[in-house]
């Protein structure tokens, strides 16, 4: 008697897994490693603390440098308010660009600057009258108020465009009044 092959007989059982659990599993597979460089594409570095070197400020503590600190921006133009590092100097903050370029940092309340004498020019940004302190050898340059009752200072990149003293001149006008210039006396 002729005997039929074995295949046609007996029913055949796979090798592995059903081919659409095999593809099932690569797309899952796909999709995750897919989500997790997306979302790690898109996380950013934390902002660090900016350290801001203290410089004699002795009226950074007066109420009217209180009251210009609790009236500060979140923003000044593209740059964003950040935290200092401790130690925090007293009348002090800190706002910091989309790219990890130098700060720009506000100190109130600091002495009248010693190369601000009669004589120097002085720009009027909103409402208040600015004194420059030239540094050729850095890209940033700091003004300083010259008609408000005690003096504020902004550090600035070079590249930070006229929004933050624009914004910082504005938020001066308004809480801390206008007084005549006091420079120092001819040299």
């Amino acid at each position: 008697m002729p005997t039929e092959p074995a295949a046609a007989t007996e029913e055949s059982t796979p090798d592995g897994p059903p081919r659409a659990l095999l593809i099932a599993g690569v797309v899952v597979g796909v999709v995750s490693i897919g989500a997790v460089l997306g979302i790690a594409a898109t996380r950013q570095a934390p902002v660090q603390p900016v350290v801001i070197a203290s410089v004699p400020a002795p009226k950074a503590d007066s109420s009217t440098c209180t009251s210009l600190l609790d009236a500060l921006p979140a923003d000044l133009g593209e740059f964003h308010r950040v935290a200092a590092a401790d130690p925090v100097p007293p009348g002090a903050a800190a706002w910091r660009g989309s790219a990890d370029n130098y700060p720009v940092i506000m100190r109130c309340g600091i002495d009248r600057p010693a190369e601000f004498v009669v004589g120097s020019p002085i720009q009027m940004v909103n409402a208040v009258q600015w004194f420059r302190l030239d540094d050729p050898d850095v890209d940033r340059s700091t003004w300083v108020t010259v008609d408000r009752p005690v003096y504020v200072a902004l550090t600035l990149p070079t590249e930070s465009g006229p929004a933050p003293i624009q914004t910082l001149s504005d938020l001066i006008a308004r809480t801390m009044p206008a007084v005549p210039i006091d420079p120092n006396p001819a040299r």
